[in-house]
């Protein structure tokens, strides 16, 4: 039996990061030193209120409703309402086994073109692709912060015959620049995407670990065109407990009913356990609260002192705003890689991990950037967050973290920074030699 695969997947590939990140992890139990900033994960324990409330509700096996629990989405309505002001109506939730799965199936039901931003999470891409579509790309640069304008937009709908139907896939906090956008940038994007018809599925995975606890959707000016996706793997470091969700405005009810359908010939419901015990969890939204800027302040800290070394040996970034992550560009060390026959960004990756133990992950192609661009995909979150947060909480939130918390509480990225610097500092200490 022969072509089995379907042509335009012949050379389809398991997700980037996931892989990658298996391989490493073999090489660490194996008692190999390495700095692993190439895999999101958060760094901390699953927040304690849901634990306690997952004992209490582990023995439930009933299948729920597709769509979860009412009281379940009544909690997360109440949940944004509290910390973002958005008006949403329960019966405009869907939950599933994370937010990853009703993306594709929005995708994958979606009658139109879909566009996504370059820079983009390394999963947007391949689950168009495998939804049967042809992505647009909407290129943005270091100098705008990673971040789509109106103009970008307009260029985009000039230059391509796209169809009736849009969708664009933004991410934000975004992942993999770590930039935010402000309420004004969302304004105008929102009249742009209004004028040319594109709906928005705006994932806001991140939205809850915004550094200045100020983060503000889309949802709240483009209310008819957008399609909220989050969950609780990051805020709640509950990744692997699979737990997502999508608020579908009522004039896109159509959409919500198809994916919903769809969901029930997939996945049919979000674990019962789970299911209760975040129900309980959101019950007591002053834990959540203390949680999420514990974990914020730290993650901030982290994020400020990677960037900040960095571009003291003229790495250039983005100061990161949410999440874990920042994209360097290693482009002040191109001339002298390019003399050593290291042409392109992943070449430069395994240099990184031959020479100086660094693991990050390369911008081209997994996030759609030019393979001989050296941008890359680092997250600062291989720490004892544990320890972090006991540290933290010890020190309370009325009072700022001391100067040399990441050296003495997150000290492998604190080590693996440093490692890193000295690395790019021989290269660029190489070229000033060379052109004496």
């Amino acid at each position: 039996m022969a072509d089995l695969v379907r042509p335009d997947l012949q050379n389809y590939s398991p997700a980037s990061n996931l892989s990658l990140n298996e391989e490493i992890r073999k090489r660490l139990a194996a008692g190999e030193t390495i700095y692993h900033f190439a895999f999101g994960q958060s760094p901390f324990p699953v927040i304690e209120t849901a634990v306690e409330a997952l004992k209490e509700y582990v023995g439930e096996n009933a299948y729920l409703p597709v769509s979860g629990t009412l009281e379940l989405r009544q909690s997360i309505a109440k949940f944004h309402k509290h910390f973002e002001d958005l008006d949403i109506d329960p019966d405009n939730i869907i939950v599933a086994p994370g937010s990853k799965e009703l993306i594709f199936l929005l995708l994958q039901i979606f009658n139109g073109d879909v566009l996504i931003i370059s820079p983009s999470w390394t999963t947007y891409h391949p689950q168009a692709r495998l939804s049967h579509h042809k992505p647009i790309i909407v290129n943005t640069t270091l100098d705008k912060e990673w971040k789509i304008t109106p103009e970008d937009i307009e260029k985009v709908v000039r230059e391509n015959e796209i169809h009736k139907n849009r969708i664009i896939i933004m991410n934000n906090p975004d992942n993999p620049s770590g930039t935010s956008y402000t309420r004004e940038e969302l304004k105008k994007l929102s009249d742009c995407f209004r004028l040319h018809n594109i709906l928005v599925l705006s994932d806001e995975i991140y939205g809850r670990l915004h550094y200045d606890q100020d983060h503000s959707s889309i949802l709240k000016y483009y209310h008819e065109g957008t399609i909220l996706s989050t969950g609780l793997s990051k805020w709640a470091s509950a990744g692997g407990w699979r737990v997502g969700y999508h608020v579908f405005p009522t004039e896109l009810s159509s959409l919500k009913k198809a994916v919903r359908s769809a969901a029930s010939h997939t996945y049919s419901c979000c674990p019962a356990p789970m299911q209760y015990a975040i129900t309980k969890m959101f019950q007591d939204l002053d834990a959540i609260d203390s949680y999420t800027k514990h974990c914020s302040r730290i993650m901030m800290a982290v994020g400020n002192y990677c960037q900040r070394e960095l571009t003291s040996v003229g790495v250039r970034c983005v100061v990161p705003k949410s999440g874990y992550y920042i994209f360097p560009d290693f482009e002040i060390i191109k001339p002298m890689l390019n003399k050593r026959g290291i042409t392109t960004c992943e070449q430069m990756c395994l240099a990184m991990t031959d020479e100086c133990s660094v693991v990050v992950m390369a911008g081209g192609p997994a996030f759609l950037r030019p393979v001989d661009e050296l941008t890359t995909r680092l997250c600062y979150v291989p720490f004892d967050g544990k320890g972090a947060l006991q540290a933290s909480r010890k020190i309370s939130l009325d009072k700022p973290l001391p100067e040399k918390f990441v050296q003495e509480y997150c000290t492998p990225v604190y080590d693996g920074i440093q490692a890193l610097k000295n690395w790019v500092m021989k290269h660029t200490e190489q070229q000033i030699n060379n052109k004496r």
